[in-house]
């Protein structure tokens, strides 16, 4: 087997809790999750949204929110164009707050040791 394939099949993408207080109900903040960003996510959004590191536009941050936001069960939570669209219909700081939790990988010392 080849490095690749090895690290292939070595690598595993927790999902990770994203919490949207503006979608809250009578139980709470709205939780969705999210596998880390890959290589190939970014280059999709890439082909997209040219210069998307250097120049995050909302409607890239709403393509990011469609590729990677999932269910507790691993399902994605939004399928179609019509989701896109009902997304930019949001206001920009949910949107932008989702975007940011998913970016966010690197914990805070205070976080990772539960303060």
């Amino acid at each position: 087997m080849g490095l690749a394939k090895e690290l292939r099949n070595r690598r595993k993408l927790e999902a990770r809790e994203v919490l949207v207080p503006a979608w809250a109900d009578e139980s709470g903040a709205f939780k969705l999750y999210s596998r880390s960003i890959t290589c190939y996510d970014l280059d999709q959004l890439q082909k997209k949204h040219p210069n998307f590191l250097n120049n995050t536009t909302i409607g890239a941050m709403v393509d990011l929110i469609c590729m990677k936001a999932e269910d507790e069960g691993g399902n994605k939570l939004f399928k179609s164009a019509e989701d896109r669209l009902d997304l930019m219909g949001e206001e920009t700081n949910v949107i932008s707050d989702i975007a940011n939790q998913m970016f966010a990988e690197i914990e805070s010392v205070e976080d990772a040791e539960g303060n």
